[in-house]
């Protein structure tokens, strides 16, 4: 144990000293503090109630226009008459966003909606032709001196329920849960990564030599997988926090809330997401670890590391994907096959479909590939390791595993 423990210092110690871990790290951060700041910078100096001009000549509202503001959408509506020059000239001055003129036409009522550019627009926005048509129809129902009971029995008011056939229910945000898969994915990926480009780089520069005389290679294997495990988790507490807090202080709690439910963010979500991520990693550090061992010079880690990355990637999509149906048949395999399960179960907790043993039945899969997969990396990495030629293929792997050496 003690031998594992100074490997995973060593590897730590060498990770953090490398410059582009440093650098990359940084510009992460940079990126997505600079990203959530996007939509406020594009939004700033803009009033959070643009001003709509609303020209009625013909007076078709009986001078209720102004009822509109009382209806609480975000817009602050003038009511004025004007001429579509000085509509133009106010528009383009940045005193108001748009105007909607009114008048009389052989059908109803005409609606012309004056706007800066015309390129994005296709039409009124729903809820002010909504917001107008059902002011224009009260208006005229009062004229009619229709009693409240006839009044109701033309607007009757809706109430909407929604029922579900499937018996599973889901809870929480499917956004969110992408969000939490595309996470680990990144972090399992980038730090397993990093096992079998170390790995080689010590091939060749013989520091694996002196490693494997000063201790065993299951404790090479070992500490590199627990120290470079270390690094991810903090790196991704370290994206995952800041882009959070970054959000808290860019927009609003109803904003977030719209897209993301955080009343799903508990300890025992967050226990469960560190735990898979944990286990999710081993099982794909272990598998670079073999990789890496089979090659001697870097240039060729990329295209032996190339099976797995298809492997990884099949896992992430299996599970991402997926989730837009969380109550399909596919999500839940993919809960349960190890490939998947790191980017999927998490999700699956966190809205409420997966009970305790569906998690035991999946961690169990989980520990057991861990197992099987570090006996056969360890026993191909022991025999492989200080093998300087060419790469090894799959035939010359399995002969050292069945070896008894």
């Amino acid at each position: 144990m003690r031998d594992i423990l100074i490997v995973a210092k060593f590897s730590i110690k060498d990770m953090l000293r490398k410059k582009s871990f440093i650098v990359s790290t940084i510009i992460i951060l940079l990126l997505i503090v600079g990203g959530l700041q996007v939509p406020r910078l594009l939004n700033k100096g803009k009033s959070s109630n643009p001003k709509i001009l609303i020209v009625d000549n013909e007076n078709l509202f009986d001078n209720q226009l102004t009822e509109l503001n009382n209806l609480k959408l975000d817009y602050k509506f003038i009511i004025e008459n004007k001429d579509l020059k000085e509509i133009k000239k106010d528009i383009n001055n940045g005193k108001i966003k748009s105007s909607i003129i009114v008048n009389k036409s052989e059908d109803g009522i005409k609606l012309d909606y004056v706007v800066k550019n015309k390129l994005y627009v296709e039409r009124i926005p729903d809820d002010l032709f909504t917001s107008l048509t059902s002011l224009y129809t009260n208006i005229q129902i009062g004229k009619l001196g229709l009693s409240d009971e006839q009044i109701k029995s033309i607007s009757p008011t809706f109430d909407f329920k929604i029922i579900q056939s499937e018996k599973e229910t889901t809870e929480g945000n499917v956004f969110l849960g992408m969000i939490i898969s595309m996470l680990l994915y990144f972090g399992v990926y980038f730090f397993a990564y990093q096992i079998s480009s170390s790995i080689t780089t010590e091939k060749t520069s013989k520091i694996m030599e002196t490693l494997v005389t000063s201790t065993s290679p299951r404790s090479i294997v070992l500490g590199k997988t627990i120290g470079l495990g270390i690094i991810g988790i903090i790196q991704v507490i370290l994206i995952g926090g800041t882009a959070y807090i970054t959000a808290i202080n860019s927009f609003d709690a109803s904003t977030i809330n719209q897209f993301l439910d955080m009343s799903k963010i508990t300890p025992v979500l967050g226990l469960v997401i560190l735990i898979y991520f944990i286990l999710g990693y081993l099982v794909y550090s272990l598998l670079y670890a073999l990789t890496g061992s089979t090659v001697s010079k870097p240039e060729d880690v990329q295209a032996a590391n190339t099976p797995l990355a298809i492997l990884s990637l099949l896992g992430f999509y299996l599970a991402y994907f997926s989730m837009m149906n969380p109550t399909s048949s596919i999500n839940k395999y993919a809960a349960i096959i190890p490939i998947s399960s790191p980017f999927c179960m998490p999700c699956r907790v966190m809205m409420g479909l997966s009970s305790v043993k569906e998690v035991l039945i999946s961690l169990l899969v989980l520990i057991i590939t861990i197992l099987v997969v570090a006996k056969v990396a360890i026993k191909v990495y022991s025999s492989a390791i200080l093998n300087y030629g060419t790469k090894l293929s799959f035939k010359d792997i399995f002969k050292m595993f069945k070896s008894k050496d």
